[in-house]
C-alpha cells in the first residue's frame, strides 16, 4: 500500500459536514486490520472527540500544542505524541500550516497495558 502526499492535500478540504462546515479536514490514508492511517490538517480550530481507539500523531508541518487530558505540549515537525483511547485531546495555537498524520490501531476501548 502507498499514499502519496499530493494526493491527499487535493483531498481536502473534503464535503462539507455539521462538524466542518467549510470541508473536512481528515483524510484515510490507509487501512489494513485495525489500523488506519491519515492525513489531519485542521484550519484555525480541532474540533475533534476523543477516539474509539488507541491513536499516534506524527506532526508533518507547521506548529500547535497539543492538550492531552490536561496536559499541554508544543506540537513541532517531527514529533510525535500517543494518545490513548477515550481520552480527551485536540490541537490548539494552530499556525496555518499545521497538519499532522494520524495512525489508529486495535479494539475500540484501547489495547492494555
Amino acid at each position: 500500500m502507498k499514499a502519496a502526499l499530493s494526493e491527499l492535500l487535493a483531498r481536502i478540504p473534503g464535503p462539507p459536514s455539521a462538524q466542518w462546515p467549510q470541508g473536512e479536514r481528515y483524510v484515510q490514508v490507509l487501512a489494513h486490520g485495525t489500523m488506519s492511517a491519515g492525513f489531519y490538517a485542521p484550519l484555525g480550530h480541532d474540533p475533534q472527540q476523543p477516539h474509539a481507539r488507541d491513536e499516534i500523531y506524527i506532526i508533518h508541518a507547521g506548529s500547535a500544542e497539543i492538550l492531552i487530558a490536561q496536559e499541554r505540549h508544543p506540537c513541532a515537525p517531527g514529533d510525535v505524541f500517543f494518545v490513548g483511547a477515550g481520552v480527551v485531546h485536540r490541537f490548539e495555537n494552530l499556525s496555518v500550516d499545521f497538519a499532522t498524520w494520524a495512525v489508529f490501531w486495535g479494539p475500540s476501548g484501547g489495547e492494555s497495558a
